[in-house]
């Protein structure tokens, strides 16, 4: 099964894969994908934390199998056993016309679990549509160089609701 969303995002590809690929920053404006640690070199292992909507947060270990800036970059996760559910996470960035990126976001998922899933599949594509939104902004205020633009989505509510209750 593949798991795909898009956004178009109004920035080169190469600014849209600088965002994508600065792990140390994704705490700062990525909903879904709170953490990503690791080389970005073919082979290696990464360390990534998704906290996907209305779930706990999860982390994987994946392998890094396609790393081709500023195109496509892919990694391949195996939970608990290999063929019971193994996800193979991929971000392409697609020049859509000059200044414009067509931002590709997907998981194509296999496995003996798939079919006892499509709830925790339908939480992982909200988590995608957060996360391309996410970035749109981020890519675009930084563009803009509007600061104001780094924490989004839920972790914004967050904040705001931690500082009402401080403030009663």
């Amino acid at each position: 099964m593949e798991l795909r969303t898009e956004i178009e995002i109004v920035a080169a590809p190469d600014r849209v894969w600088e965002v994508l690929t600065d792990f140390s920053a994704y705490h700062e404006w990525n909903p879904f994908m709170t953490a990503v640690e690791g080389t970005l070199a073919v082979g290696s292992k990464l360390r990534v934390t998704l906290s996907s909507p209305e779930s706990d947060p999860v982390e994987l270990t994946p392998s890094l199998v396609v790393c081709d800036a500023p195109r496509e970059l892919r990694w391949l996760s195996k939970r608990w056993v290999p063929g019971l559910f193994d996800g193979e996470h991929f971000f392409r960035c697609v020049e859509a016309e000059v200044g414009r990126t067509r931002f590709v976001h997907g998981e194509d998922i296999r496995g003996l679990l798939l079919k006892f899933s499509a709830e925790r599949i339908k939480k992982l594509a909200r988590g995608f549509v957060y996360m391309n939104e996410a970035l749109k902004r981020r890519v675009e205020g930084v563009e803009r160089g509007d600061a104001s633009l780094r924490v989004s989505g839920r972790r914004a509510e967050r904040d705001r609701a931690r500082g009402a209750s401080s403030r009663r």
